[in-house]
């Protein structure tokens, strides 16, 4: 996961500063040169390191700080406010146009997941209401055309090309005369990428730029790549004008620290993430929600929003009946794990539960396990599923045959649920207290 090392060392670092009463400047200097090396072994650019700790150093020393009640809370409250800065201050959203269509360039190298961006992006569009036309404008590598009309088509998205036979200039042209036709409110131009920066791929970029004036030109840049991240970022900057960043594969095993160095470097906002594969997994990017997960903080606003998102409300209202009068069966145990499920990977949301990172650090999520349980529950009726009291042996046989399980796990599976319906009911009693007051017994 982005940024997990980095995260690890900075909570170290922050650990020792709130164990101490009193700070002096010197354990603040000790402190900061840790958080420097951290972000330099992150790959974050050296200049913008240098930038940020002589923020941090001269906002840390001074009375206000070092003589507080908390002083290691005080410094860790700057360096969040100073993170947020480095990364933009505020959620950065796409212009519009005022007359339609707007248009937006897709830009950056190959490998970067442009292609793939430019249709996630057109989904999240969709979702909001717009009409989006994807443009296939890469002509140059072998199946661009056919994998934007895949991941069109699997979002529901129109999608322009005229083959690989025409000058991407004119294709980009065609595409807004057709969009406008078509009522497409906004167009998404994929163009092409190279494996490096080069003369003849910006001059094209400048003739498209130039023939259909998009409202807003988007880098694509891959967070792994690091340090060349940012130097291709400057690139393309200086040579285009680019309006945002959009940053793929922050999911993966990356040390993040093109996410703190881009904005830096360039001056413009980093709009929106990637954040896995599924073509639902783009997401817009607030500085300061990626700062609190970083610093440990956790992230309860994507992680609502991602419920709100996930979970259907009026299932959840049944769901929480079903709990006060003990009815929870497996059918209600399945459909709450796929809802999860729908949430993202169980890595990522215990991720945004604040102050649990470090607890969780040596804890393995299983997500086979999930998959299993999964099996198990698949491989019932549905009768057996609203009623395992009628689980009985020759019943738990043919569910292990179903699920190529043994006889050991149903019943590990049915004992920990018959607990947990067990623990729910007595919980529902527990709170039917007279006037309203919950009935604790130790209480």
């Amino acid at each position: 996961m982005a940024f997990e090392s980095l995260s690890d060392k900075l909570q170290g670092v922050f650990k020792q500063l709130k164990s101490k009463g009193k700070l002096t400047e010197k354990d603040v200097k000790a402190a900061l040169r840790e958080v420097k090396l951290a972000l330099l072994e992150a790959d974050v650019n050296f200049k913008v390191v240098k930038t940020f700790i002589k923020n941090i150093e001269e906002r840390a020393i001074g009375q206000e700080v070092l003589e507080s009640l908390t002083p290691g809370q005080q410094v860790i409250k700057i360096v969040n406010e100073e993170l947020i800065n480095l990364m933009g201050s505020t959620h950065s959203k796409l212009t519009f146009s005022s007359t339609p269509p707007t248009i937006y360039m897709m830009v950056g190298l190959q490998g970067a997941g442009k292609t793939t961006t430019t249709a996630k992006l057109g989904g999240l569009l969709k979702k909001q209401g717009k009409r989006p036309l994807l443009v296939a404008c890469d002509v140059y590598r072998p199946a661009a055309i056919k994998q934007l009309q895949v991941v069109g088509g699997q979002l529901g998205l129109p999608v322009f090309s005229m083959g690989d036979t025409h000058q991407p200039v004119d294709i980009a042209k065609a595409a807004v005369s057709h969009g406008i036709s078509n009522n497409n409110d906004v167009i998404l131009i994929d163009t092409a990428g190279r494996l490096h920066v080069d003369e003849e791929m910006m001059k094209e970029l400048q003739d498209i730029k130039e023939a259909v004036q998009p409202k807003e030109i988007l880098l694509v840049v891959d967070a792994m790549t690091g340090q060349d991240a940012v130097n291709v970022a400057e690139h393309f900057n200086t040579m285009l004008e680019i309006d945002g960043v959009i940053l793929t594969k922050l999911d993966g095993d990356t040390r993040g620290g093109a996410a703190l160095s881009v904005r830096s470097v360039t001056q413009k906002p980093i709009k929106f993430a990637g954040m896995g594969e599924k073509l639902e997994d783009l997401h817009p990017f607030y500085p300061d929600r990626m700062a609190s997960r970083i610093l440990g903080m956790g992230d309860i606003l994507t992680l609502i929003e991602k419920a709100q998102d996930s979970i259907d409300e009026k299932k959840a209202a049944e769901l929480e009946q079903k709990i006060r009068t003990a009815e929870f069966s497996f059918e209600d145990f399945l459909d709450q794990m796929q809802q999860v499920k729908k949430m993202g990977p169980l890595n990522q949301l215990i991720g945004m539960i604040p102050g649990i990172n470090q607890q969780m650090a040596d804890i393995d999520i299983d997500e086979k396990e999930i998959a299993r349980v999964e099996a198990i529950i698949l491989s019932m009726t549905p009768e057996e599923r609203r009623n395992p009291a009628i689980l009985n042996s020759s019943r738990k046989r043919r569910i292990a045959l179903g699920c190529g399980l043994n006889i050991q796990e149903i019943n590990k599976l049915v004992k920990q649920f018959e607990q947990t319906r067990k623990m729910m009911k007595q919980f529902s009693g527990m709170m039917k207290g007279k006037k309203g007051k919950p009935k604790f017994p130790f209480f």
